[in-house]
This record gives C-alpha cells, sequence and structure tokens, in this order.
C-alpha cells in the first residue's frame, strides 16, 4: 500500500493502463458525486466488502478513495492481505479532492 498526494494520484491514475478507480464509501456519501470511473464498494458493508473485493483482478493498480483518506487507508490494507500488490491510497479523500467528480449511477 502506500499514500499518495492529490497529485501523486492523479498523476499516477492518469498514466497507469491497469488502473481502476475504487470508491469505498457509504451511499449516502456517494450520493454526492463520484470519481469518474469509479468502482463503488461500501467498506462499511463487511463481509460484502470482502467478497467484492476479493472478486476483483489482483494484476490490476487500485486506487482508492474514501471521504478523508481513513477508510481507503483501511481498504488498501485489506486488499494488501488478500494478495493485491499495487493499491494507492488517496491522502484526504474526497475532502480535498480537487479533480473531476460526476454523479453516481447505480
Amino acid at each position: 500500500m502506500e499514500d499518495l498526494t492529490q497529485d501523486e494520484w492523479a498523476e499516477q491514475l492518469a498514466n497507469d493502463e491497469n488502473a481502476v478507480v475504487l470508491d469505498v464509501r457509504t451511499d449516502e456519501e456517494v450520493a454526492d458525486g463520484i470519481i469518474p470511473n469509479a468502482i463503488h464498494i461500501d467498506i462499511y458493508k463487511g463481509q460484502e466488502f470482502i467478497d467484492a473485493i476479493e472478486a476483483l483482478d489482483t494484476s490490476k493498480s487500485y486506487y482508492v478513495y474514501c471521504r478523508s483518506g481513513n477508510r481507503s487507508g483501511q481498504a488498501c490494507q485489506i486488499m494488501e492481505e488478500l494478495g493485491f500488490e499495487k493499491a494507492y491510497n488517496l491522502e484526504g479523500g474526497m475532502l480535498q479532492w480537487t479533480g473531476d467528480v460526476v454523479d453516481f449511477e447505480s
């Protein structure tokens, strides 16, 4: 797991052909908007979260974020324990995100 600043995260994401953006916030938080092309898996769903993470491709690079960077850091640690080698946490989360945000469509 690696903690990346907003600029590092955005730059690395833009140059990564294997990138997957992962939003681990709650449904209520996601209703306020989501980073474009992100997939949403709520970390508070417990085993359902683990099951969804285990279904992901471990060879991809995951750019993970939440509201402030805490839950996404936890998600990256869980992913690491499950065999993911490339999980990047967005420091400061959506609170500090200055990039694009779109409406979430489930």
